[in-house]
């Protein structure tokens, strides 16, 4: 397993970083793929719960989103989240009564949920935006290894046992201090940036990973698989791997629009 996550780490990184560092289509392409496949797995998750949100409408609201971010960056995601909102609530009218207000509640949520990738593209757009998605980037992965490393040598105190039995509060600490530790680094590289928000930053991504992986797990445990996808050798689907980011892209976002570069 551990083989496994490596060997996927080591293949699919440079890849994202490639797309970071070129921004625009590039980026652009690899949220919409990111957010096609996340859209898979979470209608996916819902069908075994009995719904049956319609995936091409979850798709396309989606793309809505994504499309707003692209072309209004986020002073149109309020009126792209409007739109979808009207769109499934017709939809529910017009395909009734195979298409039922549960169904479209479900692909709702699975839309926002998924849609919350269009912060990565969003962030890029900053001055300096490479930096900042680089730091959510080494952010998230550092608390998610430092919480998978310190939970399995160190965990004792289950965080929430009937949620996710193999999370444990030394994990989640222990995650924390690899998101504090990711921001430690990137004061060293880039020392114009300012001291004290960043390692506050650092502490809230940490506290939001962990919570974007336990909002994924209470999708999985009411439906009962273990992981969202297979796609990802020994990290299960895409949601498995970035759910943590879900989280963390739209806080990283509104922390630096709002605290350091305002």
């Amino acid at each position: 397993m551990l083989r496994q996550r490596i060997l996927s780490a080591a293949a699919g990184i440079p890849l994202i970083i490639l797309a970071v560092w070129h921004g625009g289509i590039a980026l652009l392409l690899l949220v919409a793929v990111l957010m096609l496949l996340g859209i898979l797995e979470i209608v996916g998750i819902f069908e075994r719960l009995n719904l049956r949100p319609p995936l091409w409408l979850a798709m396309l609201g989606s793309l809505l989103l994504l499309g707003s971010a692209y072309l209004y960056k986020d002073e149109g995601f309020a009126a792209a989240i409007t739109l979808v909102v009207i769109l499934f609530l017709a939809v529910t009218v017009l395909l009734y009564p195979g298409y039922t207000p549960v169904d479209g509640a479900a692909a709702l949520l699975a839309t926002l949920y998924i849609g919350l990738f269009a912060y990565l593209y969003l962030m890029r757009l900053f001055d300096a935006g490479w930096i900042w998605l680089t730091f959510t980037l080494a952010g998230t992965w550092a608390s998610d290894t430092l919480a998978y490393f310190v939970g399995r040598s160190l965990g004792r105190h289950h965080l929430a046992p009937v949620l996710s039995p193999g999370k444990t509060v030394e994990g989640a600490a222990g995650g924390v201090a690899g998101s504090v530790l990711a921001a430690l680094v990137f004061l060293y590289l880039y020392p114009f940036l300012p001291r004290g928000p960043v390692l506050l930053l650092g502490v809230l991504l940490g506290a939001a990973a962990q919570v974007g992986d336990l909002v994924e797990s209470a999708f999985k445990r009411q439906a009962g698989v273990k992981d969202a996808g297979g796609l990802i050798p020994g990290h299960g689907g895409i949601l498995d791997r970035f759910d943590s980011m879900l989280f963390t892209a739209p806080l990283v976002y509104y922390f630096v629009a709002k605290f350091i570069i305002s």
